[in-house]
This record gives C-alpha cells, structure tokens and sequence, in this order.
C-alpha cells in the first residue's frame, strides 16, 4: 500500500519539502546544545556521543562523528560567527543545525520552585519538552528563575534545564533520580569530588550551597521553595577553576 504524499502549507504557502518538514514537527528527535567560542567548544567528545547514543536508542543507527562535525562546521561558516550558540538535532531522516548569538554567562543567584514532574527518558535530551517548558513558565511567573523536578517521596531529579548539585562540605552531591547527565556535569564530575546519590525535598537543608549547570554556564542557587543557601565564593572559585580547565575542542 503505498502512502499519500503529505501537502502541506505554511502561512498559505505550500512548503518545499512537506515530508521532510513533516518529520520535524514530529517531536520525536533528540539534540545537544553547545556554546562556541572561536570555532571551538568544550566537551565536543562528549556531545557526539550523546548524538551516538540517543540516535542509536531512537532509531537504530549511529551516527558518524565526522559527519556531524562537517555539518556543525559547515552551519557556523555559513553564519558568519565564530562564537555562537550552536545546537545540532538528530531525526530520523535528517541532522539539522542551528545556530544563534552566543550566550554569555550570567553568574547571578538562581531560586529553584520544586515541582512534582519527571521527564520521560530524563537520560535523553530529547525533544516535546512541554512538560518541562509548562512547569519552568509557572516557576518564573512565581518569581522564581528555574523549576526543580522531583519524584515520588520529593526524590530530587533535576532543572528543566539544568543539572543542580548540592556541597556537603567535601563533595559535590548529584541527584540520582531519573536525570540527563549534562556535558558541564560530567566535566565537572572528572575534575571534583563528586558522588551521584539519591536525594530528597527533606535533605535540601543539611547542604551547605547548591549550584545549577547547563550549556550556557554555572550559576549559585540561594533559594531552592524557602530553603536558603549562602553563596559560597570559595566553592564557585573551585567550580569555575576546574570547568576552565576543560578544553575547547575544534569542530571542524
């Protein structure tokens, strides 16, 4: 039996290619995202794995890390920008990059808004984030600038958009609960003590500070509902330090 072509229009213009756009709406892909600086970014082993891996979980076939460095290459030589906010998407039929205006960090102190939501496949950087994008809109109109997603018994996961780690004093402590493990948390988790372990609503006072990481940087958390944390100074000179440390990979 053979298929219907699809027909489709935008804005009342029919689109160029309907069944490729078509398979780009489908929110069934995955992605990484990377800040670039002078061509190069930090990590890039790391992101072409998880390109690897989650191609490899959703449609059975790897990717080939020199292509994708062409593609990310080619896309940034296009732009015009050495330094930029480069993603690449991974569909079934397709690799897509983007690329925007570099982000520059902002070190300011985040408050966290806990909410009872976990992402499906949390070790995918997946897309239909839309329950995640819902709960993170809510904890911004509450005042707050990130949502912390949490499990059953208050099992903390992680940001909507972040990775957060707490300081015991001696380590840093990363919830256990279903999460992805970002490319700034595993850089940092090779250069820092660290420990990967389950932690709950209820244990939030017994650490010391608490931090968030994502693509776009490392950022203090003073308040995670009303539970307060002092900026440690010392401890975000130590975190910065060893992310510095990482370093930038040319992509191609």
């Amino acid at each position: 039996m053979t298929s219907t072509p699809v027909y489709l229009e935008i804005d009342g213009i029919p689109a160029p290619d309907p069944a490729l756009l078509t398979s780009l709406m489908s929110g069934y892909g995955h992605f990484t995202a990377m800040q670039v600086r002078d061509g190069r970014a930090r990590g890039l082993a790391l992101h072409l794995a998880r390109l690897d891996g989650a191609h490899r979980e959703l449609f059975g076939a790897g990717l080939d890390a020199d292509r994708i460095r062409t593609l990310a290459g080619r896309a940034l030589r296009g732009s015009g920008r050495r330094d930029a906010s480069l993603r690449v998407y991974g569909y079934e039929d397709a690799l897509v990059v983007t690329v925007q205006e570099p982000f520059a960090p902002d070190p300011s102190p985040w408050l966290l808004m806990s909410v009872p939501y976990l992402r499906p496949a949390a070790h995918l950087k997946h897309l239909g984030g839309f329950g995640q994008s819902y709960h993170r809109q809510a904890a911004a109109r509450a005042g707050f600038d990130e949502a912390l997603l949490t499990g059953p018994d208050g099992a903390v996961a992680e940001g909507a958009i972040t990775n957060v780690a707490f300081w015991d004093g001696e380590q840093l402590v990363w919830p256990s609960a279903p999460h992805l493990t970002g490319i700034t948390m595993a850089l940092l988790t090779r250069r820092l003590p660290s420990v990967v372990r389950p932690v709950t609503l209820a244990d939030l006072p017994s650490f010391r500070a608490c931090l968030v990481t994502n693509s776009r940087g490392i950022a203090p958390v003073t308040r995670i509902d009303r539970v307060a944390y002092p900026v440690d100074e010392e401890l975000m000179a130590r975190v910065e330090a060893a992310y510095e440390q990482a370093p930038w990979d040319p992509i191609g």
